[in-house]
């Protein structure tokens, strides 16, 4: 054993050591970590919020489609269910206002509609006749531009509820915020809130029930105008258009309030009727009015009435009436201070929930098409693989019989380096062993060095990172053949020759072995050791027959020192040094490739804070490495070749897929919830059946038991959520930049000799 380099001396005592540009780098990488953390949680939230908008809109959550008939009406007073369409409660006391003889309120409830109440509009200005709209909550903050529209064309709105709702079963909390959020949309819209109100499922005042009574006279306390009908149209019903005019039409020449709907379904019928039925009463010398007007006009009329009993009591005395102001939309105040502000914000909220819902939407067929093309990709090409390379037949070339090299860098391995080691010393292939020590601080050069291995050198190096110890590694091997690998990691006594055989064929640079899980007893090590066999290794094989294998994992890889050379050797300028050098390596021209049979034991992270500063690692360094070689988009030849075959299915299958992945679990738990529990169960089942399928075909490739596959369920609901977050975590910091350096996991040494494989 040597010591080619040796460590620097110690810092005089008493003198404190200025912290290095690494540690300095590491420092402030670590301080930018929380906030990322909590941004890419903050996404999530966001993206939450904006599903569960989208769905209270649509009446998706919170809905209620109970719809009460045949109540009693006993504390309902006689006046009020006798009386006139107008509901109010001055000083409150019930009070009803009919409206005048020859006079028509046209209403119209449930819109605004995009298709429908354009159309309506254009025929009420055509005939120069105005409508009052009972406006549904959800859909102005929708289509403000058309709330907007019909109050500057002089027409009066009124509140239909935020959700079309029966409020006589809900509670007083809820009619509230039915009530406040329909005006905060109005504001919002169109700058205005209204005191006129329509009851979802109302009709005449004789339907007043006991359940929905004191929602009227709460209102009516709060200022509200309750408006009911005296003819129905029935449109809605679609009866066609002389039955629908017919209808509408009030008896002996009496003044109504009627009901036509321009939202809530199909109203080709309502749109064809509703000039024909302007014609039909001008003709019979009605006027039209708004809800305000017909107030307006009988208060007008009653104060009248009133003069003119006094002045036949007082003759050529008494004063002359007063005009009643505010016209046809007197029911309308100007928003104003946090009202008109919140409705903004209200309305701007929809519109991002408007536009984003339908575009995860979109997200999600083309990730659920994603995800199942990767699935059937793996399945056909990891089949021909496993067939290609397993025939009697098959060979690289000549065997592979030569010595090589194998570079373990080390970083405080004192738990692993010996199992490390003694797995090396027995290899049924000759090696020369080169333990690169990066700085250890815990004697793993003075472990490696006393255990007395044959063919064991010992590098010490300052602390400097991975990258640089797998440089020193190569620089000092004798061999044209380097295996690397890890501290942590067990070899196989086959592993090395199995690994070497592909360099018969003068055109490989590089082979990827068989990454295994060794510490898979507990159910993190379970989860990960499912994702080994069937993310990376099933993957490995479809890489490989593309020709565009896009890692070599650092755990097992064997490289020509001169391909490595060629490349510039391991460079430190991404997280990913694997993954950057096997880029370049396909870019210089060489063939990677998988071997199979090459098996590696390594130890996996123990908890899930190592698990994710692992993965953190893994997926940020993979997105700098794709962006590092991005030029071979454009490239020609080999790096042309992988630039566009290669990085595309990277992009697509390793960030673009996992990243939108979990649209597939929020729309899920969100059907689960709101729409249909069974369908969306059924669904998500069928997803997870899928991935069994591969899971098992990937176990039996590799001959592996089948009862872990028993945690894959549980994996799903909640391991593969963090690997979620771990992936949005990293965009972020892509994004927002920061760089992190070589990061140490704590091991336990459990991994010291291969654990059985079925």
């Amino acid at each position: 054993m040597t010591t080619p380099t040796t460590p620097p001396s110690p810092p005089a005592r008493g003198r404190r050591r200025a912290p290095s540009r690494i540690g300095r780098a590491a420092s402030r990488a670590a301080a930018l970590q929380r906030p990322r953390v909590l941004l890419a949680l903050l996404l999530l939230l966001a993206l939450t919020c904006v599903m569960l908008l989208d769905g209270y809109l649509r009446a998706e959550v919170g809905g209620d489609e109970r719809v009460r008939t045949g109540a009693s009406a006993s504390d309902v007073p006689d006046d009020v269910l006798d009386g006139g369409p107008i509901l109010t409660f001055p000083g409150g006391q019930a009070t009803t206002v009919s409206v005048p003889d020859k006079t028509i309120v046209l209403t119209f409830d449930d819109g605004p509609d995009p298709t429908w109440t354009p159309q309506v509009l254009d025929i009420l200005d055509e005939y120069d006749v105005p409508g009052t709209f009972f406006l549904v909550g959800s859909m102005i903050s929708r289509h403000p531009g058309i709330v907007r529209d019909l109050v500057e064309q002089g027409n009066e709105v009124g509140v239909h509820t935020f959700t079309h709702v029966d409020l006589s079963y809900q509670s007083e909390a809820r009619v509230t915020r039915e009530i406040e959020q329909t005006q905060l949309a109005l504001a919002g819209a169109a700058g205005i809130t209204t005191t006129l109100f329509r009851a979802p499922y109302s009709s005449e005042t004789n339907a007043i029930d006991d359940y929905s009574w004191p929602v009227y006279q709460n209102l009516g306390e709060d200022g509200y105008t309750s408006v009911f009908i005296d003819t129905d149209s029935d449109d809605w019903k679609r009866p066609g258009v002389s039955k629908i005019v017919e209808w509408a039409t009030p008896e002996d020449d009496e003044g109504a309030s009627v009901l036509f709907h321009d939202a809530g379904g199909e109203r080709s019928q309502t749109i064809a009727a509703l000039p024909k039925y302007i014609e039909k009463m001008k003709a019979k010398g009605y006027t039209f009015t708004t809800v305000s007007g017909a107030m307006a006009d009988q208060q007008q009329q009653e104060q009248q009435e009133e003069q003119q009993q006094q002045q036949s009591q007082q003759p050529g005395g008494g004063r002359q009436p007063e005009q009643s102001g505010g016209g046809l939309q007197a029911a309308h105040h100007k928003a104003t201070g946090a009202t008109l502000y919140e409705g903004k914000a209200l309305v701007a909220a929809v519109a991002v929930a408007e536009w984003t819902v339908p575009a995860l939407s979109v997200g999600l067929v083309i990730v659920g098409v994603a995800v199942m093309g990767r699935f059937a990709m793996m399945l056909v090409l990891a089949r021909r693989h496993h067939r290609q390379r397993n025939r009697h037949r098959f060979s690289w070339g000549p065997p592979v019989t030569g010595p090589v090299s194998v570079v373990v860098p080390a970083y405080n391995e004192k738990e692993c380096i010996e199992a490390t080691l003694r797995s090396l010393a027995r290899s049924t292939h000759p090696v020369e062993i080169i333990v690169v020590d990066d700085g250890s601080t815990d004697g793993t050069a003075e472990i490696a060095e006393s255990l007395g291995l044959p063919g064991v050198r010992v590098v010490r190096q300052a602390n400097a990172g991975k990258p640089a110890a797998l440089n020193n590694g190569v620089r000092h091997a004798r061999y044209d053949i380097v295996v690397m690998m890890d501290g942590d990691t067990v070899f196989e006594p086959d592993t090395v020759r199995h690994l070497v055989q592909p360099f018969a064929d003068p055109a490989v640079g590089a082979v990827a072995g068989n990454a295994k899980v060794g510490n898979r007893r507990t159910l993190i090590g379970a989860w990960q050791h499912i994702e080994y066999v069937m993310g990376f290794n099933l993957d490995r094989r479809m890489y490989d027959l593309l020709r565009c294998m896009p890692t070599i994992p650092g755990a097992i890889g064997a490289f020509r020192r001169e391909a490595v050379l060629q490349a510039g050797g391991m460079s430190d300028d991404t997280l990913a040094e694997d993954t950057d050098i096997t880029i370049a390596l396909h870019r210089a021209g060489w063939r990677v490739v998988y071997e199979e049979h090459a098996r590696a034991w390594t130890e996996a992270p123990g908890s899930l804070g190592q698990l994710w500063s692992q993965r953190y690692r893994w997926s940020y360094g993979t997105m700098q490495a794709l962006w590092k070689h991005r030029r071979s988009l454009t490239d020609k030849g080999p790096s042309g070749r992988f630039g566009r075959v290669g990085m595309p299915l990277v992009v697509l299958f390793q960030v673009v897929t996992p990243v939108f992945a979990p649209l597939i679990d929020v729309f899920t738990v969100y059907s689960m919830v709101f729409v249909d529990f069974r369908a969306a169960l059924l669904a998500w089942l069928a997803v997870l059946g899928v991935q069994l399928v591969c899971a098992a075909y990937a176990f039996r490739l590799d001959r592996e038991k089948y009862r872990y596959l028993l945690m894959m369920p549980l994996q799903q609901l909640a391991y593969r959520q963090m690997m979620y977050l771990v992936l949005i975590h990293s965009c972020v910091t892509a994004l927002t930049g920061g760089r992190l350096r070589w990061q140490k996991l704590k091991r336990t040494g459990e991994v010291g000799t291969p654990a059985g494989n079925g």
